[in-house]
């Protein structure tokens, strides 16, 4: 997405996935469905899940506290933020964070192998996404990052015990997960992440921006 006729500021990206019916979804979360009323004047109505496509975690998405998304803080969805490009990793581990220089960075996104297959095909979900172990989890917490981005839908692995969901949200982290960083290269942005203010809930769709 390049920047609109009247903003004067740097590239803007739109990094956030499609909604439709055809969007991939996690194995056993409600499908996405839309219709239509009206003639003269159409209102339409859709059915999803709180995790659809792009979106935030809350803690009560797992046991690991009782703060919901519409208490999210906005200062740490707004500011600067760094993508990594991690091309060629089957897992994110505490050994491939600490070989990159992320002192003082608080908001991070992890550009992977997800996000080419989103660029190639957004309705099928992929089991063998690239996510974090718990090792990495602790990494990013000892770091102090305050939000982590994922370009799967998920931050923890497919299968498995990990912890990593409440490692994170114990700590109060923001999980952004399903992003599309497809065409953006690695390097210093400024995040505008924002889900949709549902009261209560564990989790949120959320449109996410990035701009140079």
């Amino acid at each position: 997405m390049r920047s609109s006729p009247g903003y004067t500021g740097g590239m803007i990206y739109d990094i956030t996935l499609p909604i439709s019916p055809r969007l991939a979804v996690w194995p056993g979360d409600p499908g996405i469905e839309s219709s239509s009323f009206g003639d003269q004047v159409k209102v339409s109505r859709w059915v999803l899940g709180s995790h659809t496509g792009t979106h935030v975690d809350a803690q009560t998405h797992f046991s690991a506290g009782s703060g919901a998304v519409d208490g999210l803080d906005p200062a740490v969805l707004l500011g600067p933020c760094r993508v990594l490009d991690l091309p060629d990793i089957p897992v994110v581990t505490a050994d491939v964070l600490v070989n990159h220089n992320l002192i003082g960075v608080e908001r991070l996104l992890l550009r992977t192998r997800n996000s080419l297959r989103w660029r190639e095909d957004t309705t099928t979900f992929f089991t063998d996404y690239v996510a974090l172990d718990d090792d990495a989890a602790r990494t990013l917490l000892a770091l102090g990052v305050k939000l982590i981005g994922v370009d799967g839908l998920s931050v923890a692995p497919f299968e498995g015990d990990s912890e990593v969901h409440e490692i994170l949200l114990s700590q109060g982290m923001v999980l952004l997960e399903g992003l599309n960083l497809a065409d953006i290269p690695a390097g210093d942005y400024q995040l505008v992440c924002a889900p949709l203010k549902l009261m209560g809930a564990d989790g949120a769709p959320a449109r996410v921006f990035l701009v140079e």
